[in-house]
């Protein structure tokens, strides 16, 4: 309440200008100070139907607080995040939206994560009727098995994801495109698609030593710490994370806290170059992190089968690996977060869909792609962003797709 109250309801309000869906902050927290919280939910809701989450996972400090007028006044800014947080948990319902009469028309939407998942519930509270289909097993994509659980655990995205089906999604999962169903067959079963499919599997070095159990990519470390209960890092006592993003900074961060005792980063440039978030990274840091900057691995060493050290190199100013020696770094895990690879061949099974040299799906403003029944939003545009962009992208192609199928009922 206090927090609340603080907020000064500005007439130009910056905040809502930082945020990719460009939530009526103002008033949503106005309407907690009331004690109108599912007024408040209800608020957040209408710009974001993944407000949960996002109030969750989304970097606060660089978008919405970051614009708080009180920074200028040198006075901490509204913690606008949590604030959503609170309003989400005790305001939400899954009354709070109104739904439009059923229209008849059938949209098929391609992958579970955030960017379908909030094209599907817009397209639902319109009356058409989604179908998602999710080669997963758990719909939600990177959050569900991706964002790392201090952030976001499992359950919660699973409840976020039962909200949208409550709005009139259907959701198919163990359905993988070109397997179980030709994308021409999608086409002819719905009168557009939506290709929300996120990015591939972790990219690898190709180095000596990279190949087994102990060296694993970082989203897919993530994904075992959420969903397999046998996973077990009792004998860890040294981790190396490879990488300087946001994924890498959320597999160390999620070490120290399952209590390794040595944990270290090597990123090929400087500290300050690092595209991971300073706010998260320096807790880690105040905990006992090691960052080696201005390195690359030049050989995972082995004994027996098992990682014992990663010989690392300096790097010259374009991160590129030089034969300065740095030394070796002991160690029983290495994480590789440095990136993830582009799903080009399934993009490529849509006929017109063009890509960017980079793999990124080309769309345009409304988030249509070169075939003009199908529309594509999230990471398979942008190569990798946040929850709230990928949101941002899956409720404009929404309405996209509305606007076109009700010209398409009037000739």
């Amino acid at each position: 309440m206090f927090e609340s109250a603080r907020c000064i309801y500005c007439f130009d309000a910056p905040c809502i200008k930082s945020c990719p869906t460009s939530i009526d902050i103002p008033t949503f927290i106005r309407k907690i100070g009331t004690g109108n919280l599912r007024g408040s939910a209800r608020t957040i809701l209408k710009a974001n139907l993944l407000g949960d989450s996002c109030a969750r996972v989304c970097p606060v400090e660089v978008l919405c607080e970051s614009t708080c007028v009180f920074n200028d006044s040198e006075r901490p800014p509204i913690p606008i995040g949590r604030l959503q947080r609170y309003a989400m948990q005790h305001g939400f319902a899954s009354d709070l939206l109104p739904k439009a009469d059923p229209t008849g028309h059938s949209i098929g939407l391609v992958g579970g994560g955030p960017a379908s998942l909030a094209c599907a519930g817009t397209l639902a509270l319109l009356g058409h009727s989604p179908v998602i289909y999710e080669k997963d097993a758990w719909p939600g994509g990177l959050n569900a098995t991706g964002v790392a659980p201090y952030k976001l655990k499992l359950e919660d995205n699973l409840d976020e994801v039962e909200y949208i089906r409550s709005l009139g999604v259907e959701i198919k999962t163990g359905v993988e495109i070109g397997v179980d169903i030709a994308a021409e067959d999608l086409l002819g079963k719905h009168k557009a698609l939506f290709l929300g499919v996120g990015l591939g599997a972790d990219s690898t070095l190709g180095v000596h030593g990279a190949e087994g159990d102990d060296v694993v990519g970082a989203v897919q470390w993530i994904r075992r710490l959420k969903t397999d209960p046998t996973l077990a890092i009792d004998g860890v006592m040294h981790a190396v994370i490879v990488g300087g993003g946001n994924t890498a900074i959320d597999a160390m961060r999620e070490l120290i806290g399952l209590g390794v005792p040595f944990v270290s980063m090597v990123y090929r440039r400087s500290r300050d170059e690092m595209s991971g978030y300073d706010h998260e990274l320096s807790p880690a840091l105040q905990d006992g992190v090691s960052l080696v900057e201005n390195a690359a691995v030049a050989e995972i060493q082995r004994e027996n089968g098992k990682v014992t050290g990663v010989h690392i190199v300096e790097t010259d100013p374009n991160g590129k690996p030089t034969e300065t020696d740095l030394g070796i770094l002991p160690a029983d895990l290495v994480v590789m977060a440095i990136g993830q690879g582009k799903l080009a061949d399934l993009v490529k099974q849509f006929r017109g869909v063009g890509l960017t040299a980079k793999g990124n799906v080309v769309v345009d403003d409304l988030m249509v792609t070169g075939n003009p029944r199908i529309f594509a939003g999230g990471d398979a545009i942008n190569g990798g962003k946040e929850v709230v962009n990928a949101v941002h992208d899956g409720q404009v192609a929404a309405r996209s797709i509305d606007e076109l199928l009700r010209r398409s009922d009037h000739g």
